[in-house]
């Protein structure tokens, strides 16, 4: 007898092995329709994978996120049919699901944009056979010769270079087409419905090597419904109008040279709004407690071999040889923070030390990774060093999370999905500390009554973290802030500080970035407010355009006044009709323009147009300074009136 436990509690009996899909259509006919796959004692497989054991068992269907992945991961597999059959001389690689979608890379053909429309009609005729999709195992030497005899070197190479102690592979058959894959997949071909689409051809390389094969990329996405699906389009269109590189363009705020990949060149629009960015999180800082340092960018291997990057970040790092020493670039601020905080003596009375830096760091990314702001080689990191007791722990991770989560309301972000990112197999530091670590940050989340997922193995190789991710205006989710836990820097660097009993402690290190990357956090900033910051962040605050010629000095009049007051302002005096200027400066996402004519010059007025309206209004100056100058005040920020 088999006992199945479903997910409420109830049992099932059976005397033979029993599918997910059987399972599902014991409970109701409309589960069994929309079921995708089954979890078995939480490991995920195909519907039709027989039971033959006691187990827990869960239906994931359709409304299920993880369903989507497995739809992708089959329609690859369509995909890969399709070409096959339309091109007979292409051999497969690799085709995962992706976010948003899927790829599959080829060898042996070229295609152009035009032929994804033959690709997808082929796909949809697979889909209407509806053909099965079936497992089997076959022992790894017979599958080299299978695929061997079939042409497909890049599977007999997958099949080599597995573990040796791996003696069986797995394969899926659909129709005539057979794949190397470990699944889980969908029942049948037809499940894959109609809601796909083949978005783009690109180059890639074989396992991402350059030296090797270069192979045709085929890009695609699927969802459940044409309504999902038409969305997503939808998204993207959006998406392209916030992009933040042709914003930073049309704003005048950056741009990126050749001579420096990966590094910004600020223009003083961008450089401003970025020191305002700093500026804001220097005045929440130091009301949070947090004193500011500054360190070394370069520093001695001798640093990175006794903090652990040397061994676990050396690929990632810039390097130079000065006076017959080697020099390292640095790719994170941690060691110039626990040099500082080691010089002199620390009783437990001084703790918790907060220590902030707006570090300059460098890291090594593969050129086809960067990406705008949002992937580089060179930022600044708003980062902090905490140095606490054991009893300061829990306390000092909650008043991080709690400040962390204040500041992304501030920018308007407040969709937050937490994540509790664990030990990686590469590490330092034994179990023990790695357990405290990870239970305490579990711990703190809990008491404050915040719900987390766990991202194993995801932790740095010094200590567990907290992953902030946020949804942008448009849903996108962002990587943000990263709160760690280290218990192993201060091993290596023997920090101390003398307890209540006078004897030498261990403290605990807490690695926090709230933006995590400025340069990042600018480009999730631009593209979630498509680049209409508000008041107080814009670049230029206030634009003043007079009608003619004749109310120049008056403009330059206000246009000092309100730069006294601490206004960002600009005068635009040639000679261009308003609404030329207004068109051009709302490109530019000014939030205000200050008309004058003739009027507002002899009665002391201003016009008010604000980005986004087609209301215009009319106020003495002076209350208009007043307005601006409430706005321009950091929010969340004290002011002394």
């Amino acid at each position: 007898m088999i006992e199945i436990t479903l997910p409420d509690g109830a049992k099932m009996s059976v005397e033979e092995p029993i599918s997910g899909l059987q399972i599902a259509q014991r409970i109701s006919e409309g589960l069994a329709k929309h079921a995708v796959a089954v979890r078995v004692n939480g490991t995920t497989t195909d519907l039709t994978t027989p039971i033959t054991t006691d187990a827990s068992v869960s239906i994931i269907t359709t409304k299920d996120t993880e369903s989507l992945d497995i739809l992708r991961h089959t329609t690859a597999h369509v995909l890969a049919h399709a070409v096959k059959n339309l091109y007979p001389q292409a051999q497969v690689t690799i085709g995962p699901a992706v976010e948003n979608g899927f790829y599959y890379d080829f060898f042996g053909i070229i295609l152009k944009e035009d032929d994804l429309p033959k690709i997808e009609a082929e796909m949809s005729k697979i889909i209407a056979s509806d053909y099965p999709i079936t497992r089997s195992e076959m022992p790894r030497s017979e599958a080299v010769e299978f695929f061997t005899k079939r042409g497909e070197n890049y599977k007999v190479e997958l099949i080599n270079d597995l573990p040796e102690d791996v003696t069986t592979v797995s394969l899926y058959t659909q129709g005539d087409y057979v794949e190397l894959c470990r699944g889980p997949h969908l029942p049948s071909t037809g499940k894959v419905g109609k809601a796909f689409k083949l978005t783009k051809v690109a180059a890639a390389y074989w396992r991402g090597d350059a030296k090797r094969e270069s192979l045709q990329r085929v890009y695609g996405t699927a969802f459940w419904t044409d309504k999902d699906l038409k969305a997503y389009f939808t998204l993207l269109e959006e998406a392209e109008k916030r992009d933040h590189r042709k914003l930073g363009k049309e704003m005048d705020l950056f741009h990126f040279e050749e001579y420096a990949p990966g590094d910004v060149f600020w223009h003083p629009r961008g450089w401003t709004f970025f020191q305002t960015l700093i500026n804001y999180m220097r005045r929440r800082q130091a009301a949070e407690g947090y004193v500011e340092i500054n360190t070394p960018q370069i520093m001695d291997k001798v640093l990175w071999e006794t903090s652990g990057h040397w061994e676990w970040y050396r690929e990632n790092m810039y390097t130079t040889t000065i006076e017959e020493k080697t020099f390292a670039i640095k790719p994170m601020s941690c060691p110039g923070g626990i040099l500082t905080f080691k010089q002199g003596i620390t009783s437990y009375r001084d703790l918790p030390k907060r220590i902030a830096e707006f570090g300059r760091v460098h890291r090594y990314e593969a050129s086809g990774a960067l990406h705008g702001l949002l992937r580089v080689r060179a930022f600044t990191q708003d980062d902090a060093h905490i140095f606490c007791t054991p009893e300061q722990f829990k306390e000092e991770c909650q008043r991080v999370v709690r400040f962390m989560l204040d500041i992304y309301k501030d920018f308007g972000l407040t969709d937050v999905n937490i994540k509790l990112s664990t030990r990686p197999e590469e590490r330092i530091g034994t179990d023990d500390i790695w357990d405290m670590l990870e239970q305490g940050l579990a711990d703190a989340l809990t008491d404050m009554g915040y719900a987390y997922t766990i991202n194993p193995g995801d932790g740095a190789f010094y200590g567990p973290k907290l992953d902030f991710k946020l949804k942008d205006a448009i849903g996108r989710e962002w990587q943000l802030g990263t709160l760690q836990a280290d218990l192993n820097l201060p091993e290596r660097f023997d920090v101390t500080y003398i307890g209540e009993d006078g004897q030498k402690h261990r403290p605990i290190m807490l690695h926090r970035a709230l933006f995590g990357s400025l340069e990042r956090f600018s480009g999730v900033l631009i593209e979630h407010c498509a680049g209409a910051f508000p008041f107080w962040l814009a670049p230029v605050q206030v634009v003043v355009a007079p009608i003619t010629s004749d109310q120049d000095a008056y403009a330059k009049e206000i246009a000092h006044k309100l730069f006294v007051a601490g206004i960002r302002t600009e005068t635009d005096l040639r000679n261009e009709k308003v609404s030329y200027k207004v068109r051009e400066h709302s490109l530019k996402k000014t939030p205000v323009i200050l008309v004058v004519g003739a009027k507002e010059a002899a009665e002391g007025t201003v016009t008010i147009r604000r980005l986004g309206s087609n209301q215009q209004e009319v106020v003495p100056f002076t209350e208009a300074l007043h307005r601006f100058k409430q706005e321009a005040r950091f929010p969340s920020v004290e002011y002394d009136d």
